[in-house]
């Protein structure tokens, strides 16, 4: 099967939407980022050259072998690393320099381990932000408790972390993150950990998720078919220094099941990526 033409990458600046209009800014844009570890004369270039917007509501994928930058382009959106160069800002406001008050842009972040605090119900680790935004008690349980329903564990409220299943302590990093009300979703390979049955039945918990609540993510994995399961755009970083090397649009109908990787286009974004990664 020939490798299917991959879709060119955006221009950072908006483009014109009519007479007289503009389109929306986007929920976030990248512009011109570049990343080195190490001082300037022996250090290493991480990322080089990064420009990416997400719309609102996007789900984008950022696909790569180990070691490309994937995750320092994510700790970099998510203001955990200031970058060398270029500017991150999410709904129009620059990250950059990061704020650690309430003016800042809102971001949550999914890790590969759910890091839950152990000695905190499951109730209590999904109000931590809002304890930290100031919330009263009644208010953020009353929000957390929300969560828990959406994402299936409103049962499971009064239990410790180590009382649950690895999906499910999952699902409750991600009621916490959404419980937030966060501008943005950002995912570093958040079911790796898992078995493979299990992440099968977290991408289509967490696609099933996406629809209903329609919140901005970007998620960083090395699996394709993880990527072509989720994603609207799937960016490829190229191996280090991590450049864009392809944007793919993953045109399949949603909801998707499994039974996708039986489908024409499934086959073609798969060869596709597979002949571009070498």
């Amino acid at each position: 099967m020939p490798p299917t033409a991959p879709v060119t990458a955006a221009p950072a600046t908006p483009i014109p939407a009519g007479a007289g209009e503009t389109a929306p800014s986007p929920r976030l844009r990248v512009a011109g980022l570049s990343h080195r570890y190490g001082g300037e004369d022996d250090g290493t270039w991480a990322l080089r050259d990064i420009s990416l917007d997400v719309a609102e509501g996007e789900f984008v994928v950022v696909l790569g072998q180990s070691g490309c930058g994937k995750s320092t382009l994510l700790n970099i959106v998510g203001g955990l690393v200031t970058p060398t160069m270029g500017n991150v800002a999410v709904s129009g406001v620059p990250l950059f320099p990061v704020r650690h008050d309430q003016s800042g842009p809102r971001l949550a972040y999914v890790f590969q381990e759910a890091n839950l605090l152990p000695w905190r119900s499951v109730l209590r680790n999904v109000t931590l932000p809002l304890e930290l935004q100031g919330l009263g008690k009644g208010e953020r349980e009353d929000r957390a408790r929300e969560y828990l329903e959406i994402v299936g564990l409103s049962d499971f409220a009064k239990r410790l972390p180590h009382q649950l299943s690895g999906g499910m302590r999952q699902r409750v990093s991600i009621a916490r993150a959404l419980a937030s009300g966060p501008e943005i979703v950002l995912m570093d390979e958040p079911f790796g950990a898992l078995d493979a049955m299990t992440r099968d039945q977290m991408n289509a918990f967490l696609q099933e998720l996406w629809l209903r609540q329609r919140f901005s993510v970007v998620f960083v994995t090395h699996s394709i078919g993880e990527a072509i399961f989720l994603a609207d755009r799937i960016v490829m970083l190229s191996s280090r220094p991590g450049r864009i090397a392809e944007i793919y649009d993953v045109d399949i109908a949603r909801p998707r099941t499994p039974e996708i990787v039986g489908k024409p286009r499934y086959g073609e974004l798969s060869d596709s990526i597979r002949h571009r990664l070498g």
